[in-house]
């Protein structure tokens, strides 16, 4: 692996860590509040976590694919094999332990990743660079659009309250299965149109990344304006179509995405520039094997809430010992998914050290 990509393995290892802290907490009634998605409008860090990733997921499409001249029959058949073996992989985490088919999930975070990937991967193959860019103006225009200039069903245009979106009226129509708040989904399929727009984003970094005519440090300053427009961008939009992860305005995205480049060219900054790799470690571990280590923890997740120990699961058993104390549940709550993302690490350790890697 070259110096380069150390610190992109960085970041997509240090996303899907802080996807198993923000997913994971001993109980869901004592979060810390940055650890708490907004509830409605506006963003907190933990919002943060799951565009990042998918910009890395656009940052990696350009990387992996970027030898390929002319695409062939094959290039398009691994992509839709990988597509699907995504998708399923979310539907079985969705069933999993109980495996009700009657009230299951349909839409999820795999099922998404899985969507951009497939989008993003045959945008990449079958347009030109500059194109690319437009591609991803036109999904969050064409979104903006639709939620702030349709009516819908007996609704007004423009109309974006909790289940009363156009967004949410649209996936009750196409997003097959249970929706994960009852009337509406964070990942519904309609919402994807924007998401694929945070893949073209992480595609751009991916491109300059691949520009031999710049020097590394050249790269990160120009990721650090971009990466300032969008942020800026993307906080003056939210005046009109607010930041909004719940329905993955386009605000959020050029928000997020903003965000991510300037996360990335620190990294770039820090690790690959300065060859800083103190305390990295555990990134580039957890991003060898990202989607490995997300699957693991929702199995294992699932597991530990299996009554075992008095009727009560090892998570639950565990916050009964937190309420027993003084100590503040909250705490307790955090503890529990520091030692479970800490559990999980030693397991990808493992595999690091043994130089096994689950590429799906």
């Amino acid at each position: 692996m070259s110096q380069r990509l150390i610190s992109l393995d960085f970041f997509r290892g240090f996303t899907i860590a802080a996807m198993i802290v923000v997913n994971d907490p001993g109980s869901w009634a004592h979060i810390f509040p940055p650890l708490r998605h907004a509830q409605w409008h506006g963003v907190t860090p933990t919002d943060l976590v799951f565009p990042f990733f998918l910009f890395i997921v656009g940052v990696s499409i350009v990387l992996s694919l970027s030898k390929i001249k002319k695409p062939k029959t094959s290039t398009y058949f691994k992509i839709i094999k990988r597509t699907l073996i995504l998708f399923g992989i979310g539907i079985f985490l969705a069933l999993f332990p109980n495996f009700d088919f009657s009230n299951v999930r349909v839409a999820g975070v795999l099922q998404r990743i899985a969507l951009v990937y497939f989008f993003c991967s045959f945008i990449y193959l079958n347009s030109k660079k500059s194109h690319q860019m437009w591609i991803g103006i036109f999904c969050l225009i064409i979104y903006w659009v639709f939620m702030k200039h349709i009516p819908f069903g007996d609704s007004l245009a423009g109309v974006l309250e909790p289940g009363n979106n156009f967004a949410a009226w649209m996936d009750r129509f196409i997003t097959p299965g249970r929706m994960y708040q009852g009337t509406w989904d964070p990942e519904g399929f309609f919402s994807t149109i924007p998401a694929i727009a945070t893949g073209i984003t992480g595609m751009f970094c991916g491109h300059l990344i691949l520009n031999k005519s710049k020097s590394l440090k050249d790269k990160i300053i120009v990721m650090y304006l971009v990466g300032s427009v969008c942020l800026s961008l993307g906080m003056v939009w939210d005046f009109s179509f607010p930041v909004n992860k719940h329905i993955w305005t386009s605000s959020y995205v050029l928000f997020s995405s903003g965000l991510a480049m300037l996360f990335l060219a620190s990294c770039m900054w820090i690790i690959d520039h300065k060859k800083t790799l103190c305390c990295t470690r555990f990134g580039i571990v957890f991003g060898s094997n990202a989607i490995f280590a997300y699957v693991l923890h929702s199995i294992m997740g699932g597991l530990f809430r299996i009554p075992i120990i008095g009727g009560n699961g090892i998570q639950k058993t565990w916050m009964d010992l937190g309420f027993s104390t003084n100590i503040d549940p909250q705490i307790f709550s955090l503890l529990w998914a520091l030692f479970y993302t800490f559990l999980i690490y030693l397991i990808v350790n493992e595999m690091y050290k043994r130089k096994i890697f689950i590429k799906i």
